[in-house]
């Protein structure tokens, strides 16, 4: 009926978005090269290289690893983003974050140790700047 071909390419062309429903809850670790929306409960480790999206009625208790995350949602526990972080006004999140940007809305939740991937590597070049400068002087 299909031709390998054909499938390859449909499977090329297809959506790789995941969707945990509203009032689904997962137990476990989920591992996918494509965005997640996140709209239920997941306690485990979600490691993606896409983006992922929690909706107000969602929650991830465990570990999230992704480029970028949009959340209006909870999270609890260790975030590590290499892209942006963007929490929504309802947005509560508590834990560890290492981020490359944050971008936050007035009126979330965001009690958490941060760390910005880059700003410390700018932060160290300037001060060893300034200790040359202070030996020279």
């Amino acid at each position: 009926m299909f031709s390998e071909n054909k499938k390859h390419k449909m499977v090329e062309n297809s959506s790789s978005q995941n969707i945990i429903a509203q009032g689904t809850k997962i137990v476990g670790d989920l591992n996918s090269e494509g965005d997640f929306r996140i709209d239920g409960t997941i306690e485990g480790n979600v490691i993606t290289k896409g983006k992922v999206v929690v909706g107000k009625a969602g929650f991830i208790k465990g570990t999230l690893q992704g480029t970028d995350a949009y959340f209006e949602g909870k999270f609890s526990g260790n975030l590590s983003l290499s892209g942006t972080l963007t929490l929504k006004s309802s947005a509560e999140i508590e834990g560890e974050v290492v981020a490359g940007k944050l971008a936050v809305e007035p009126g979330a939740t965001f009690n958490v140790t941060c760390v910005m991937k880059g700003g410390s590597q700018h932060l160290n070049k300037v001060g060893k700047q300034r200790q040359g400068a202070e030996k020279t002087a």
